[in-house]
């Protein structure tokens, strides 16, 4: 039954974890899918500012043009007015220019540049130079302030860019915006990427209806030039939070497309972004790839966060009723453990010196009864050594019974130290030791661990940074010579230690039968220390309180 106990709360913590990965799973996928619907949105939101822009930006072309085909090209004027009436720097702060371009055959070139210094651009030219069958300069560019007044004369036509996206314009009759590039008013380096859309102006009278039309009569462009920073800048309203926006040049998503990278994606994310997408735009004809990733904060301010909820909840829940289980189905046992470890406690502290831990009078009684059955059984010898240190009082006189007890916790050690493993070393009073030494083959190995012991104690011990020298005396009985059963062979002993006390303390006695087997029956001394009753010595740095 003891061994089934577990299964129980075992079956209870899976099916409640079962449970409660189910409810997780089911708010996680859910969750997803909200934050899917919510990611769908915002790009789409994004991609619809962006076309919004675009055919605003169309509407500005669109107007210029319907003005010049009336007023004719060339009344500079008109285009000044029409800029300054839309407040191109509060309605439209992305656009850096608004310009006329005008279509010059190679025979009219020389006539051209003339008539536009004699409009006071005295140095004018068209750039680059070289021999062309066909030009296209810049011949106005409003507003004509700041960085817009380069000078004129530029011919787009030359660069293959935005040729590409004249020719489209000219032969659509449509708006049509030019890839990546430079713009000509951007003279700095690093400059952001610009694009040009362009729209094409046709001979006033003349039909236009198709595209042999449109080349036969094209008179020029008016083109709307703008950085794509400042034209992102410029959108109703802010991003959604928690996006990075980036925009590329045709479908290349490399670095030399990239027209635009928003502050948020211009960080490196700390990990991969959990929602990714790429939106193919078509603006004025040329398409842009807008690729959205989403950011930690997308996630925090959209996200549903009851699925952290449910497991942490769900976890805590069913280790709570599993180890209610276990512990109805386990208290017996418990509680039998307990007192079994209670009992194991109270037998060792009946048992064993409360301060150094050795076994106690008792259970060395104990232990010596089992010696003295097994030596009788076997016919073998044993030994009994009692150990007293000599004038232990004035330690704790001198310096208190705290400093007492820390000597006698290091004697204890160094006699455990000393002994084999098969002896057994106790603790029977307040400065007094016995040892128990089984299996003795003969008695001077008796003496031998004593004279061991005595010098083990006479190594000094450090108390409150004084160096104690103590000494102690020894009384060795052997069995069966020095006594038949515990009480002889226990006064035997203790008469022998007695007698080495009398005889000058720090020496080794034997039992009645080895008198002659003496060992050290004299005090030693260390010259240059100062004595304390003829057995305990300090440092003569630190001597003992007189």
């Amino acid at each position: 039954m003891v061994a089934r106990t577990p299964l129980l709360p075992l079956l209870i913590l899976g099916v409640s974890l079962g449970i409660t990965w189910l409810a997780w799973n089911h708010e996680h996928q859910v969750s997803r899918v909200g934050l899917r619907a919510q990611f769908d949105f915002s790009l789409r939101e994004t991609a619809s500012r962006i076309e919004q822009r675009m055919a605003a930006y169309e509407q500005i072309l669109r107007g210029v043009q319907g003005l010049l085909a009336t007023t004719g090209m060339f009344e500079r004027s008109v285009l000044s007015d029409y800029v300054d009436t839309i407040q191109l720097g509060a309605n439209y702060s992305g656009i850096q220019a608004v310009g006329v371009l005008e279509l010059v055959p190679a025979r009219r070139k020389e006539g051209h540049i003339v008539a536009m210094r004699r409009l006071g651009f005295v140095d004018y030219e068209i750039l680059p130079v070289g021999p062309r069958e066909v030009y296209a300069p810049v011949i106005q560019r409003e507003p004509y302030i700041g960085r817009n007044r380069a000078p004129l004369g530029f011919d787009p036509w030359s660069d293959p860019v935005r040729h590409l996206a004249m020719e489209k314009a000219r032969d659509s009759g449509m708006a049509a915006l030019s890839g990546k590039v430079k713009l000509v008013t951007d003279t700095e380096v690093g400059a952001p990427p610009g694009l040009v859309m362009y729209l094409p102006l046709f001979a006033r009278g003349l039909p236009h209806d198709n595209v042999d039309q449109r080349r036969a009569n094209l008179a020029g462009w008016v083109y709307i030039a703008f950085r794509m920073s400042d034209f992102m800048a410029s959108l109703y309203g802010t991003l959604s939070p928690g996006l990075a926006l980036a925009i590329f040049d045709d479908v290349d998503v490399s670095d030399t497309a990239l027209l635009y990278r928003s502050a948020e994606g211009s960080t490196r994310q700390q990990r991969p972004a959990l929602m990714t997408a790429n939106e193919y735009l078509v603006a004025a004809g040329h398409t842009w790839t807008l690729s959205t990733s989403t950011l930690p904060e997308f996630e925090t301010r959209f996200g549903r966060n009851a699925a952290p909820v449910i497991a942490v909840a769900g976890t805590g829940l069913s280790l709570s009723v599993s180890l209610l289980a276990w512990l109805m189905v386990t208290g017996r046992v418990r509680a039998q453990r307990l007192a079994a470890e209670m009992t194991e406690e109270l037998l060792h502290l009946s048992q064993h010196d409360s301060l150094t831990g050795l076994p106690n009078r008792a259970l060395f009684s104990d232990r010596l009864n089992h010696e003295l059955v097994r030596a009788k059984r076997h016919g073998e010898n044993f030994a009994l050594i009692f150990l007293d240190l000599d004038n232990f009082k004035l330690i704790n006189d001198n310096f208190g019974h705290a400093a007492g007890d820390l000597v006698l916790q290091q004697i204890a050690w160094r006699l455990q130290d000393s002994i084999r493993a098969s002896d057994t070393v106790g603790r029977i009073g307040g400065d007094e030791f016995v040892v128990l030494m089984p299996e003795l083959l003969a008695p001077n190995d008796a003496l031998g661990l004593a004279e061991k012991i005595r010098q083990a104690v006479r190594q000094p011990i450090t108390v409150d940074g004084r160096d104690l020298v103590m000494s102690c005396s020894l009384g060795v009985a052997v069995y069966p010579d020095d006594g038949p059963d515990e009480i002889a062979l226990t006064k035997s002993a203790d008469d022998a230690m007695y007698r080495a006390k009398e005889g000058g303390r720090d020496s080794v006695r034997a039992g009645t039968s080895g008198e002659n087997n003496t060992l050290h029956d004299r005090m030693l001394m260390n010259p240059g220390t100062t004595a304390c009753a003829g057995s305990t010595r300090v440092n003569p740095s630190n001597p003992l309180p007189r």
